[in-house]
């Protein structure tokens, strides 16, 4: 019998696991943009972890990992805005695959889930580069570059969670 307490711990183990898993496919694979930024493999974890853990602890375990990587990378002065924005993705495509998983398809739902989440990705930072560098033309120089990463992110979590952690008995999404 599955109580609410070892429930909450399931929860905090695989928050735990899917931030260490966001951190290091962040920092595995940085490609440097000319805005400062650079492209990783960190949103797939994000998306996943709103699909596995729901909108709370997807969004902390998004969050933390991936300011971590930024901190570990030396991109510091980016953590609290990574921490805001990538927590916003997975609780975001967290809520939009739940609620559209009703009507269609797990694979539909999961793909507008992380386009959606990529997107808040996409503009999250535009808008944290247009208040750091005190120019909004400062900043959209940087969406093409996190639209290509948001594209890279999104491909690889539905590609990997319908290929593989779907069929885990254990991973249910939330």
């Amino acid at each position: 019998m599955k109580t609410r307490v070892n429930e909450r711990t399931q929860n905090l183990v695989l928050a735990g696991l899917l931030a260490a898993f966001t951190a290091i496919a962040t920092l595995l694979i940085q490609i440097p943009t000319p805005t400062k930024g650079y492209v990783n493999l960190g949103d797939c974890f994000v998306n996943i972890s709103g699909w596995i853990l729901g909108p709370v602890y997807g969004g902390a375990a998004a969050g933390v990992g991936s300011a971590l990587a930024d901190m570990i990378s030396g991109y510091t002065v980016y953590a609290p805005a990574t921490l805001v924005i990538k927590a916003g993705m997975a609780a975001a495509s967290a809520v939009i695959y739940t609620k559209l998983s009703r009507r269609f398809s797990g694979f539909a739902a999961r793909i507008a889930a992380a386009v959606t989440a990529e997107l808040i990705m996409s503009f999250g930072y535009m808008a944290f580069e247009s208040v750091l560098y005190g120019s909004v033309a400062a900043a959209v120089p940087g969406i093409p570059a996190n639209l290509a990463q948001g594209i890279l992110g999104a491909v690889i979590s539905v590609t990997l969670f319908e290929a593989v952690l779907k069929r885990i008995p254990f991973l249910k999404e939330k």
